[in-house]
């Protein structure tokens, strides 16, 4: 079905990411692999081709574009390639990014911004620990006042970007008697005493990106690292949800219909018993419900990010959209790898590799289950209040 939310400057937008990922990410995606991330070389030419300050204000480097839509154009494009490409940026990009521009003071954002616009500057944020995933209230990462300043103490897991990350945006309880009410965010950076990363964690799949653990032993932060108002974290966390969980469909949504695509083209070439695979029933009903099953997405999708366009997208269907595609892209995957048999079961081919890449779609930014259950809780349907997500 055709796509109506794109215009004229939004394709010519695509056509630069495309190139970018055709010249800059393809030739060296095994390296990346092999290194599990990718350089600042890669970040730096993103920097010079504006991609990574799309929504930052102009007078802070950005483009100032007040259009999600550019985000996702990227993140559909990076998500062609490999899952974990939209993952890294979009953690930069995408999450990070509203943190500084909304939470940050001037002089924050005139220190950090430029540079984050650049790629000289490359941001993680840190929530999970490893006690706990999606439950805030049980954060153990303690800020103690010490001063004017703060003494930060604990550890966090599963950090995207957390390896070669120059500024950690890092949810740490500041107020324990206040629960996760009692949260503040600080930017510590690279470089402060105490301020040590665990080894880059050997994933399932998505191997192209970082992913470590940060741990902090008697950090000391001035108050110019607290980032927005202090014991206000977790309100500026849940804010920024929306923009995270919406922007996990679009890639999940876009890196399942490449490979479903890329499985419509083989099952044509494939023969067994003297005719193309596809030609058989099964196959034929099989990819008439993943192709159905992802155009009804997609349009689902689509009016989401028109709603975030218009500033109207709720918690609630951001919800709906990121556990629903997670769900769609683990079908659509799981029977593409079925359908290209034990070629589906190699790491050479593409479709193995995001088989495993997308297993996780369903754990991070808000496990599925936490998702329907804020969606059960919209009806009505009682519960006790969820507190917290998973990054």
């Amino acid at each position: 079905m055709r796509r109506t939310i794109f215009d004229e400057d939004h394709e010519a937008f695509r056509d630069t990411c495309r190139t970018f990922v055709d010249r800059v990410l393809r030739p060296d995606q095994e390296k990346h692999i092999a290194d599990h991330g990718f350089g600042r070389d890669v970040w730096l030419e993103m920097g010079r081709l504006h991609l990574l300050g799309l929504a930052v204000p102009e007078e802070y480097g950005g483009m100032g574009l007040d259009d999600p839509r550019f985000s996702m154009v990227l993140s559909e494009e990076l998500s062609k390639l490999s899952f974990a490409y939209p993952s890294c940026v979009g953690i930069h990009a995408d999450c990070v990014a509203p943190y500084l521009v909304d939470l940050g003071t001037e002089e924050q954002k005139r220190r950090w911004l430029p540079r984050f616009c650049t790629g000289e500057l490359l941001t993680a944020i840190a929530m999970t620990e490893p006690s706990g995933g999606s439950d805030l209230a049980a954060l153990k990462t303690r800020a103690v006042r010490d001063g004017d300043g703060w003494v930060l103490n604990g550890s966090k897991t599963f950090i995207t970007n957390g390896w070669s990350a120059d500024l950690v945006v890092v949810a740490a309880r500041t107020s324990p008697e206040k629960g996760a009410r009692g949260i503040t965010l600080f930017a510590v950076e690279t470089g402060m005493p105490g301020f040590e990363r665990g080894r880059k964690l050997d994933k399932v799949g998505q191997p192209e990106s970082d992913t470590a653990e940060l741990f902090f032993a008697d950090v000391r932060l001035g108050p110019e690292q607290v980032l927005g108002e202090v014991d206000g974290g977790f309100v500026a966390m849940m804010e920024r949800l929306v923009t995270e969980r919406i922007g996990a469909a679009v890639y999940n949504l876009s890196h399942a219909r490449q490979i479903l695509d890329e499985t419509l083209v083989y099952v044509q070439e494939r023969q067994a018993f003297g005719q193309p695979i596809g030609t058989f029933q099964a196959n034929r009903f099989t990819l008439a419900e993943l192709v159905t099953t992802a155009d009804v997405t997609q349009a689902f999708v689509d009016a989401c990010v028109m709603e975030q366009v218009h500033g109207r997208l709720t918690a609630v269907d951001a919800a709906k959209a990121k556990w629903w595609t997670a769900q769609v892209q683990n079908d659509i995957l799981d029977a593409c790898v079925q359908l290209w048999g034990g070629y589906g079961y190699m790491n050479e081919y593409r479709v193995t590799r995001a088989w495993a890449d997308a297993r996780v779609s369903r754990i991070w930014a808000g496990s599925n289950e936490i998702m329907k259950e804020l969606i059960g809780r919209d009806l009505g349907l009682g519960g006790q209040p969820v507190k917290a997500r998973a990054h």
